[in-house]
């Protein structure tokens, strides 16, 4: 009995001592950081004063009583995240419905559209950067079309779409591939009941295949909607949120207002805003697609 009762303390030991490590880091990196910016969301710091000022809830009465800024770059942060998360996942469907068929360049097209994903959003910037600018422009020396004339990062119309574009270009090929695995999981014998059945092609996609998707649909779209909340590289070394601050994101203009500003608290403000508006929308998103999945 003892040496049970030791075994089990053991255990529960080392179970501590290896999570330590991670526990400790974590508070370091998160939980810690996101204490000290509720704090500062709470004064007014401009990053090199010794101490800064404590003013209370001041900085959420400027955000509230019209921030046209940091409201201009909700609107924005909204409509792209709207855009991005249906497009990418229709075209990602779409595209991995196409390649579980049996086509010998099936695993290459994977990891051609799957190659965007794991290149930094950064470096995949800048090469949309000299693509809209000079690619298109020697293109358009070559074919004469207007279309490739247009000024598609200079143009407050355009701009968007060419944000959009660029960012559904980059991580489509990372939804494809969770796509794919949940069609690949669709068992087989019921597609060859319905097909006997007389079930053509678009009523096994519509009533059989996409209802047995919805988990595949639920963490694709979660995770669509995450990335494009937080949309942040992408935007910055395309157009810096130009122009005319046409393309500022929220985590962008939180960027601008403390590390170019260096408004701390207002920044830090932003900053928890967002987190909340966050958090409700993916627990309201989630819940809805988790109910969705119970009916079907």
């Amino acid at each position: 009995m003892l040496k049970k009762i030791g075994k089990k303390r053991k255990s529960q030991i080392e179970t501590v001592l290896f999570t330590l490590p991670s526990i400790i880091l974590v508070s370091i990196m998160i939980y810690i950081p996101f204490v000290m910016s509720g704090y500062y969301s709470m004064t007014e710091w401009n990053g090199i004063d010794k101490q800064p000022t404590f003013i209370g809830l001041d900085n959420f009465m400027t955000l509230f009583s019209g921030n046209n800024a940091f409201i201009k770059a909700l609107v924005f942060t909204g409509k792209y995240t709207l855009v991005f998360m249906i497009i990418a996942n229709i075209m990602a469907l779409a595209l991995a419905s196409a390649l579980v068929r049996k086509m010998k360049s099936a695993n290459v097209l994977r990891g051609v559209f799957f190659v965007p994903y794991i290149m930094s959003m950064t470096i995949v910037g800048f090469i949309w950067k000299f693509i809209f600018s000079q690619g298109f422009a020697r293109m358009f020396e070559i074919t004469g079309l207007e279309i490739l004339n247009l000024s598609w990062l200079g143009d407050v119309n355009l701009v968007f779409f060419s944000v959009v574009f660029v960012g559904i270009w980059q991580s489509v090929g990372f939804y494809i591939v969770l796509y794919i695995a949940g069609l690949q999981a669709i068992p087989k014998d019921v597609l060859e009941a319905a097909t006997v059945d007389g079930a053509n092609n678009f009523n096994k996609f519509f009533k059989i295949k996409l209802p047995l998707l919805a988990p595949s649909i639920t963490i694709c779209v979660f995770m669509s909607l995450i990335n494009s909340l937080k949309v942040f590289d992408t935007i910055l070394a395309l157009t810096k949120g130009g122009p005319g601050g046409a393309t500022y994101s929220v985590t962008l203009d939180i960027y601008r207002e403390a590390f170019q500003n260096n408004n701390y608290g207002l920044g830090s403000a932003k900053s928890l805003v967002f987190f909340v508006l966050v958090l409700l929308i993916t627990v309201v998103v989630l819940k809805g697609f988790k109910s969705r999945e119970v009916e079907l």
